[in-house]
């Protein structure tokens, strides 16, 4: 009872890190792009967690690896197109289109007509916050938002279902490190981090740290006992933090419309959670 108890604040607190460390991530993005900056994020995090669990990788099954390979895919997936698409456009902005992914999850998942309507609020919110009616319209960016969506919800599935089959450290570390793998030739191919200075390198640290050590442990924590399609709704609280945080850190300012369509996608997440407490 008491892991189930931390599920939700675990989730919640795992939001609050990716979008401050999100927003200490883009100010690198001038010195060392996109790329440099989500390898640098994936790399630091791949050995911090590695040092932190330690773990036991000749005990591993062939299933184990399977999973542990296809999570870390996601993980790297997801954190590069992301960073690339909100290179381009806000970061309240990237990461509501980007919430099409674990929408789509929910909506596959759903088993009561009540959870389509909030999904489906959410959706409206997400149409609102796209600026269709002006020439600031990037649409690259939007289309690396939805793809980095469609990894989240990668993600969510894979993080379920590593967790259900071995040690949740042991899974969180290797899949780091995986991702960490599959993602460095892309910053060989770079050459961006061939600019990293002591500074940046503290500031990569704690991108690391606020991004993905912190937060995908406690992803782990809230996907061990919550459902997937519970998480995927809960994680549409990650528009407002990110808006806010983007508005404080950054100095990314939102039009009413787009505010009132983050106001959608929350009410829709408290919605389904209210609702959904008992199944």
């Amino acid at each position: 009872m008491k892991n189930k108890n931390l599920a939700v604040p675990a989730a919640l607190a795992s939001m609050i890190c990716v979008q401050g460390g999100a927003s200490l991530a883009k100010r690198l993005f001038p010195a060392l792009g996109a790329i440099g900056t989500s390898t640098l994020r994936i790399g630091l995090s791949a050995v911090i967690l590695y040092f932190i669990n330690r773990p036991k990788f000749r005990s591993f099954s062939k299933k184990q690896w399977l999973y542990c390979a296809i999570y870390g895919l996601g993980i790297a997936a997801m954190n590069l197109i992301f960073y690339m698409a909100i290179q381009r456009i806000p970061l309240g902005l990237g990461v509501t289109i980007e919430f099409v992914g674990p929408l789509f999850l929910a909506l596959v998942l759903s088993r009561k007509l009540l959870d389509i309507v909030w999904a489906m609020l959410a959706c409206a919110g997400i149409l609102l916050i796209v600026p269709w009616g002006t020439g600031d319209l990037d649409l690259l960016g939007l289309f690396l938002a939805f793809l980095a969506g469609a990894f989240w919800a990668l993600y969510i599935i894979m993080g379920g279902k590593v967790s259900k089959v071995m040690n949740s450290k042991d899974a969180v570390s290797t899949g780091m490190l995986i991702a960490a793998a599959f993602i460095i030739p892309f910053a060989i191919w770079d050459g961006q981090l061939a600019k990293i200075t002591p500074l940046l390198f503290a500031q990569g640290l704690g991108v690391a740290i606020l991004s993905s050590a912190l937060p995908f442990s406690l992803d782990m924590v809230a996907l061990k006992q919550l459902p997937a399609k519970t998480f995927s709704i809960l994680t549409s609280l990650q528009p407002a933090f990110a808006a806010l945080s983007g508005l404080l850190f950054l100095h990314e300012t939102l039009t009413g419309l787009q505010w009132l369509s983050i106001a959608c996608v929350v009410m829709a997440s408290i919605g389904t959670t209210l609702f959904s407490r008992n199944h």
